[in-house]
């Protein structure tokens, strides 16, 4: 019965009519269109412009980084505030060359930020490789973490970093990458293919660490 009743509920809805019956299944019906609607449409718009990156300096782009919040490029005229505790972030910029060593302290501050968070590789070095594609010691960010932005360029100008904000922005709202999480109701940690070796045990020739 329940099912019927929910069933002539979304049929009236389409033709723009009120159902008078059941007032339960109308609350829920009407709830979840709230969530999926209006506060998803709320919560995606607050997330796009409430970036808050934590910049991980792997290499030589990171010097691009204080430009592009600086006065003069003002990245924080988008609503991305940089931040020092990936606890309270939701996004990374990985700035260059990821090495096997520091593949581990990525990895580990994105498990540290909580849902939903994002990912812009920054420079030639963090696409492919760059000068050390073929380096026995250099792993891609995609290895490690999702990347949802990559930012071409060695360095790339801090005109591209505001790009790739915006970017981003662009996609969170258009996907409703953000509001899914308040549909669901619970954080659901997403499983990625990460390299063969263990990053975080990782030993090479003459040590490495443990």
């Amino acid at each position: 019965m329940e099912g019927l009743e929910m069933a002539q509920v979304q049929e009236r809805a389409k033709e723009g009519k009120a159902y008078i019956g059941n007032l339960e299944v109308a609350a829920q019906l009407a709830k979840e269109s709230l969530i999926k609607g209006t506060i998803a449409k709320v919560v995606d718009w607050a997330t796009a412009f409430s970036l808050w990156p934590v910049h991980l300096m792997t290499s030589c782009c990171g010097c691009e980084i204080g430009a592009a919040w600086g006065p003069r490029f003002d990245n924080e005229r988008y609503g991305s505030l940089p931040w020092v505790s990936p606890r309270q972030t939701n996004l990374i910029i990985i700035e260059g060359t990821v090495t096997k060593k520091m593949a581990c302290t990525v990895r580990i501050t994105w498990e540290q930020m909580p849902f939903p968070k994002f990912v812009i590789a920054m420079g030639a070095c963090s696409l492919d490789g760059g000068i050390f594609y073929n380096s026995y010691n250099i792993v891609r960010p995609w290895q490690v973490v999702p990347v949802d932005i990559y930012i071409p360029g060695c360095p790339p100008r801090p005109e591209a970093v505001a790009r790739s904000i915006v970017e981003l922005q662009k996609i969170i709202r258009s996907r409703g990458v953000a509001s899914k999480w308040v549909v669901e109701g619970v954080r659901k940690d997403l499983k990625y293919i990460l390299p063969k070796e263990d990053l975080c045990g990782w030993r090479g020739e003459g040590g490495g660490y443990s």
